[in-house]
């Protein structure tokens, strides 16, 4: 980025933002597409298993294989795309992965309109979305690694995790009422649609990119023992490596237990598609909240301090859904267990991702953030299928409480120290008074 478009202001207000700073108007696009899409995946939360359930009449079983199968091949296919995408062009790649979740999602609704929707299509298209997302997520940290300074990769994540948070809030109730007054696969159309503006507000981001290495190059790096370098950097890394263990255990085991619990509301506990929608909903107001506590808490306490107690912290809550009843005490349960969990991964996220940034050298970025996200989709998928058997063999009560318990023990993966980045130091303390 020129470094016209950049404010000189480095002052921290006090949302621990930098007053006045602006990160440009290619920065401005990429927040704007990640946004709408981010819109477009809330706005449709639900809608497979919700689509599987009532209009397939699947089970708990089934619903658990249709988000482990899908996430597994996904990522499996999604393996030989990092080493690929690195000597790429970042931006057209991104188009791509939009327009193919674009193309894959927007099957879904012409098959229901023919009567020809079947649960073979459900997995097949999750698993075309799955590859899809891993791709575009570690390609989009080699881009913006190239598209900001490093000292304000935090500010960005930031931003990009109030969004997250913010897109949470709106999108499950509006989805909700989608849901009631047209169906589920209205919002399957309105997630398709954020892909294909995404890709029109990436493509607008415009501006140089770094250039490639040439295609011979590529074509010559593309051996097989390539598809490991990912794994091998993470794993040769100190600071890396309980990171990556850590993240994985933990998203595997929330998500694993996500399949159960909407069978236990929308199923047995009779909760509505809005309740759902809402006992998410509401408690990304703590995301939005911690989200942008980040900055700030880092700038205090220092980085690692504050990405080992956030992360220590986030495992404290999961247990409590076990404990779900019906009504309006069983709703608030959800809605006090998610509001802990979601601020605590408020703060952790934006600290994790740009530590993570940091941390791994420029050439190395999408390799190691394709393996990462391919290891957290292939565990996700892993447990999510043994815990679809737990629901129907130990019921859906103890299978989300042994998860839970699980995930008390996952602050022990933390790393207990961290090491300096590699392209940045710590964040300033924040000035008197900030």
């Amino acid at each position: 980025m020129k470094d016209g478009q950049r404010s000189g202001d480095r002052n921290l207000d006090q949302n621990g933002d930098r007053s006045g700073h602006r990160l440009g108007r290619r920065f401005g696009w990429l927040w704007g597409a990640y946004g709408t899409s981010a819109l477009g995946t809330w706005l449709a939360f639900g809608a497979f298993p919700l689509i599987a359930i009532r209009v397939l009449h699947a089970g708990s079983t089934e619903v658990a294989a249709l988000s482990s199968a899908g996430a597994a091949v996904g990522a499996a296919v999604a393996v030989p795309l990092g080493p690929w995408v690195e000597f790429r062009r970042k931006r057209p790649v991104l188009i791509a992965m939009d327009l193919a979740r674009f193309t894959a999602l927007l099957t879904i609704p012409v098959a229901f309109a023919l009567g020809a929707l079947s649960f073979v299509q459900l997995l097949a298209v999750s698993v075309v979305v799955a590859a899809a997302d891993i791709t575009f997520r570690s390609t989009s940290g080699a881009f913006l690694k190239t598209l900001l300074p490093a000292e304000d990769l935090l500010v960005a994540n930031a931003r990009f995790e109030s969004t997250a948070w913010t897109t949470t809030i709106v999108g499950p109730p509006l989805g909700g009422a989608m849901i009631g007054l047209l169906g589920p696969v209205a919002t399957v159309v309105a997630d398709a649609l954020s892909y294909l503006l995404s890709a029109l507000g990436i493509r607008a981001t415009g501006g140089p990119e770094p250039e490639p290495v040439p295609e011979r190059r590529a074509a010559a790096r593309m051996r097989a023992g390539d598809l490991l370098d990912g794994w091998r950097y993470i794993l040769a890394d100190p600071a890396l490596r309980p990171l990556f263990f850590n993240t994985a255990v933990f998203n595997g085991l929330v998500m694993a237990a996500e399949p159960l619990l909407a069978v236990l509301m929308l199923g047995r506990l009779g909760f509505a598609p809005w309740q759902y929608g809402l006992a998410f909903a509401a408690p990304s107001i703590g995301g939005l909240v911690g989200a942008r506590l980040a900055r700030p808490l880092v700038a205090r306490f220092g980085q690692r301090q504050v990405l080992i107690a956030s992360g220590a912290l986030r495992a404290l809550w999961p247990v409590g859904l076990a404990f779900i009843g019906p009504g309006t005490g069983g709703l608030l349960l959800v809605v006090g267990v998610e509001l802990g969990l979601i601020f605590c991964c408020g703060v952790f996220n934006p600290v994790y991702a740009t530590y993570r940034l940091q941390r791994t050298a420029t050439d190395r970025v999408t390799r190691t953030l394709s393996a990462w996200t391919v290891t957290t989709k292939a565990s996700t998928a892993a447990l999510t299928a043994v815990w679809g058997v737990l629901g129907s063999t130990l019921g859906l009560r103890p299978a989300l409480a042994l998860a839970g318990v699980l995930l008390l023990a996952s602050p022990l993966l933390l790393p207990r120290r961290t090491a300096a980045p590699l392209t940045a130091p710590e964040p300033e303390p924040a000035p008197s008074g900030a």
